[in-house]
């Protein structure tokens, strides 16, 4: 085991155009990381990217490869059981594409480690603003309604609910029983943040500022929107677990 207690776990599926530079500026970071790289069977060969340069970094970033792409929660999921079986005890969640600022996952970890929260939030809507780069007005529109949208739905007093950089204490993730997390894209964020609000976790959040990606193709369909806005009522009236 590596003497690293924070692990970011980074899932993947064809970002050759990125993944070298992501993890580049993760260890550029003054606080020590290290990085879990979660590839779904990416067909551009990000995956040998990844271990060519854990050759550069030796024990200090790990491949965990599944054989097909079954979604942003199924990935993570699969990360956050390495990690606890490897006892990290702060463990993020991270964009390969640069849409989240590297360097904010120091203000991340340190909400944690000064027990300032239990779960740490990259958010793009603080204090009333949309900090978001390259976006079109739809978009924009459309993410911070569906974050207001979940609020009034749950009563959540967290402000950007899907947000995707997040950081968890080892003992939030150890409540959770994987098997029965529902949601694979945009709803899974919704649906780990209210199941540890539910549970009594406290949450923070840090501002980001949210930029587009530059390289490689977004994830985003329709599908991953409608299982936000359905999810949400059925996480209202579940069981939390």
């Amino acid at each position: 085991m590596p003497s690293q207690k924070a692990l970011v776990i980074i899932p993947t599926y064809n970002e050759k155009d990125n993944i070298a530079g992501i993890i580049d500026r993760v260890f550029q970071l003054e606080k020590s990381f290290n990085i879990l790289v979660v590839d779904d069977n990416s067909p551009d060969g990000t995956a040998n990217i990844v271990e060519n340069l854990q050759n550069k970094y030796s024990q200090k970033i790990f491949l965990l490869n599944r054989p097909k792409k079954e979604g942003l929660g199924k990935a993570y999921i699969a990360g956050f059981k390495w990690a606890l079986q490897q006892d990290y005890d702060y463990i993020f969640e991270m964009d390969a594409d640069f849409s989240h600022p590297p360097e904010k996952l120091i203000d991340l970890l340190e909400t944690l480690e000064q027990n300032e929260a239990d779960v740490s939030v990259g958010s793009r809507y603080l204090k009333g603003r949309i900090n978001v780069v390259n976006w079109d007005l739809k978009r924009i529109l459309l993410s911070y309604f569906a974050s207001i949208y979940v609020r009034l739905i749950t009563g959540i007093p967290v402000k950007d609910t899907t947000a995707g950089f997040v950081g968890y204490k080892k003992e939030v993730l150890k409540s959770f029983d994987f098997d029965k997390i529902e949601f694979i894209g945009y709803a899974f964020q919704i649906e780990m943040k209210y199941k540890a609000w539910k549970k009594g976790f406290k949450i923070k959040e840090i501002p980001i500022i949210f930029t587009d990606r530059v390289r490689g193709k977004s994830k985003m369909h329709g599908g991953i929107i409608s299982e936000a806005i359905w999810g949400v009522l059925k996480l209202r009236f579940s069981k939390i677990s």
